[in-house]
C-alpha cells in the first residue's frame, strides 16, 4: 500500500504476524511513566554490580593510588554515557526497543543475531546478580537460625524477581526508589567502618598501592566501559519509558536521560569502586557480602545483607530480566509474551551456572566487549550518520518491506558486526574500544557502496523527510490491527488503536 500523508499522521500497510507483538509495539508519549528521578533512582539501584568492588580493588592491587583509580572509573563511565545517550534517543524519539530497531541495520531475520546474543549476555548477568542476591539472603538466614543452604534461596530470589519484573516498569521505578538510599547507607558504612580498619593498621587509603597484579590504565578505562557495554546499547528498552519533551532539540527531548547517564552513573559507579578498593586495602578482600560478613555484628549484619539484597534486586531488573525478556520476545513472536519471556530469562540465567561463571568474569567481559562494541557502532552510524534519526518505523514489523533486504537479511550489518567482532579479539583488554570504530566504518562503506544502491531506504531516499520523526514533533506511532501505523497527538489516540503491554 503506498504512502498516504493527512497533516498529522502517515497511515502503511499492515504488519506482519510474526514480527509483532504488544509489549515490543512503540511505547506512545501517555505510557512513558518514568520521571526525572525515577530515572536516576533506576542508575543509582544499577550501579551497584559486583564486578565494580572488583575493578577498584583491582586498580590498587595493579600500582595505583586511590585518587587515580576513581578518576578512571568516573571518566571512562561517562565516555561510556556518550554513546548510551546516543542510543537512548531511539527510545526517546520512536519509542523503540533494543531488539526491534535492530532490524534497521540487521534485518527483519538478521536482527535475532546480535539481540538474541544480548540477550543471553542480559540472562548471564541476571544469573550472576540473582547468586549473589541469594548469598546476601543465607548470610541472614545462617545468622538467625543456623541454616545454610544457598541454592534454596537462589530458586526464591529468582521467582520473586521474575514475578516483579513480569508486574512492569512501574515496578521496577518503585523498587528503585526504594533501593537507591539503601545502598548509598550501605557504601557509608562500608566506608566508615573499612577506613577505621585501614587507620589502625596504619594504612593511609589515599596513597596505598599494592603489587600484586599488572594491568596498563588503558586496559582499566576498558575494563570498566566494558562493566556497561551491554546495556549503552539496548539502553533503549528503558527510555522508551521515561518521559520525554516534544522538541527536536536533542537535549531538551532528553533532559530527564542526560544527567542519570552524564553524572548520576559515574559518580555512583565511583562509588562502587571506592567502597571495593577501600575494602582490598583494609581486609584484602573486594566482595562486599563477605566484607559485611566479616566486620558486621548482629543487627547491623542483618540489616546491610537485606540492603545488598535490594542492591541486587533493582540492577537486576532493568539491567539484565526486562533486556533479556524483549530480546526472547522479538525472536519469538506472537507466539512468546512478555511474561513468558521474563521466566525465559530466568532459566537461562540458571543454565549458565552463574556461581561458576563469576569465576571467570574478566574473561566473559573481555570477550562480550568486543562485539557489543560492534553492535554500538552499527547502532551509532545507521541511526545518525545515514537515517539522521529518521526511522521508517511502520516497515520494521512488516516482513515485505524495506527492511527485508536479503531474505530478512542486511548484508552490511552481518558483515560489519562479524569482522569487528573477530578483529577486536586481538586486542581483548581493549576489545570495545577496538570493535566499536571498525563496525562503525565498514558499515557505512558496505551500506553506501553495496546495500543501498540495492535496497531502498525511504528514509533516506526522501531527503531526511520530517514524517519519519515522531517525539520531536509531539506524535506517536500507533498501531491499528490489520491495518497498520499511523502517526497520532496524544490526544487524538483512538479507541481502536492497539495498547503494547504496560511493561
Amino acid at each position: 500500500m503506498a504512502d498516504q500523508t493527512v497533516e498529522r499522521k502517515e497511515t502503511t500497510g499492515a504488519a506482519s504476524d510474526r514480527l509483532l507483538e504488544e509489549s515490543i509495539l512503540p511505547t506512545w508519549l501517555n505510557q512513558r511513566a518514568v520521571s526525572f528521578w525515577g530515572f536516576n533512582y533506576i542508575w543509582i539501584g544499577l550501579a551497584v554490580v559486583i564486578v565494580t568492588f572488583q575493578y577498584g580493588a583491582n586498580g590498587i592491587g595493579a600500582g595505583y593510588t586511590l585518587p587515580t583509580v576513581l578518576a578512571v572509573v568516573w571518566f571512562a563511565t561517562a565516555t561510556l554515557a556518550i554513546l548510551m545517550t546516543m542510543t537512548a534517543d531511539i527510545g526517546t524519539e520512536h519509542g523503540l526497543s533494543f531488539a526491534v530497531f535492530l532490524r534497521a541495520p540487521f534485518g527483519t531475520v538478521g536482527t535475532h543475531l546480535p539481540a538474541i546474543s544480548r540477550g543471553i549476555v542480559a540472562a548471564c548477568w541476571f544469573g550472576i546478580q540473582t547468586y549473589l542476591g541469594a548469598l546476601a539472603i543465607n548470610g541472614i538466614v545462617e545468622f538467625l537460625t543456623g541454616f545454610a543452604f544457598w541454592p534454596l534461596w537462589y530458586a526464591v530470589f529468582m521467582v520473586v524477581q521474575v514475578i516483579n519484573v513480569a508486574l512492569g516498569i512501574r515496578a521496577v521505578e518503585r523498587l528503585a526508589s526504594f533501593a537507591a538510599p539503601s545502598i548509598l547507607a550501605v557504601s557509608i558504612w562500608m566506608y566508615f567502618n573499612l577506613a577505621g580498619v585501614a587507620e589502625t593498621e596504619g594504612l593511609n587509603i589515599w596513597t596505598f598501592a599494592g603489587n600484586t597484579e599488572s594491568i596498563t590504565l588503558l586496559a582499566l578505562f576498558a575494563a570498566n566501559m566494558a562493566v556497561w557495554s551491554a546495556l549503552s546499547v539496548d539502553i533503549p528498552n528503558i527510555t522508551r519509558f521515561v518521559a520525554a519533551q516534544p522538541t527536536k532539540s536533542f537535549f531538551r527531548r532528553n533532559r530527564n536521560v542526560l544527567v542519570a547517564q552524564f553524572f548520576t552513573l559515574p559518580t555512583t559507579q565511583a562509588l562502587i569502586a571506592f567502597i571495593g578498593a577501600v575494602s582490598f586495602i583494609a581486609t584484602g578482600n573486594w566482595n562486599p557480602v563477605e566484607v559485611i560478613q566479616g566486620q558486621a555484628t548482629a543487627f547491623v549484619l542483618v540489616v546491610l545483607l537485606f540492603m545488598v539484597i535490594l542492591a541486587q534486586w533493582s540492577t537486576n531488573m532493568a539491567a539484565n530480566a526486562i533486556p533479556a525478556a524483549l530480546t526472547f520476545v522479538n525472536a519469538a513472536a506472537p507466539h512468546l509474551r512478555y511474561p513468558w519471556a521474563v521466566v525465559l530469562a530466568g532459566i537461562v540465567g540458571t543454565a549458565v551456572a552463574p556461581w561458576a561463571l563469576l569465576d571467570n568474569l574478566f574473561s566473559f567481559l573481555s570477550y562480550y566487549g568486543g562485539f557489543i562494541g560492534a553492535i554500538g557502532g552499527i547502532m551509532v552510524c545507521d541511526y545518525y550518520v545515514l537515517r539522521k534519526r529518521r526511522l521508517n518505523v511502520p516497515d520494521l514489523y512488516r516482513a515485505d518491506g524495506q527492511f527485508r533486504y536479503w531474505k530478512g537479511i542486511n548484508p552490511a550489518g552481518i558483515i560489519a558486526w562479524f569482522a569487528a567482532a573477530i578483529l577486536s579479539l586481538i586486542w581483548l583488554d581493549i576489545a570495545f574500544l577496538i570493535g566499536f570504530p571498525i563496525a562503525f566504518v565498514l558499515y557505512f562503506a558496505l551500506m553506501k557502496l553495496w546495500v543501498m544502491p540495492r535496497y531502498e531506504q525511504k528514509e533516506i531516499t526522501s531527503g531526511h523527510d520530517d514524517k519519519y520523526l515522531a517525539t520531536s514533533l509531539g506524535l506517536n506511532w500507533v498501531y491499528h490491527r490489520g491495518e497498520g501505523f499511523t502517526r497520532e497527538k496524544t490526544e487524538e489516540i483512538p479507541a481502536s488503536a492497539v495498547k503494547r503491554e504496560d511493561l
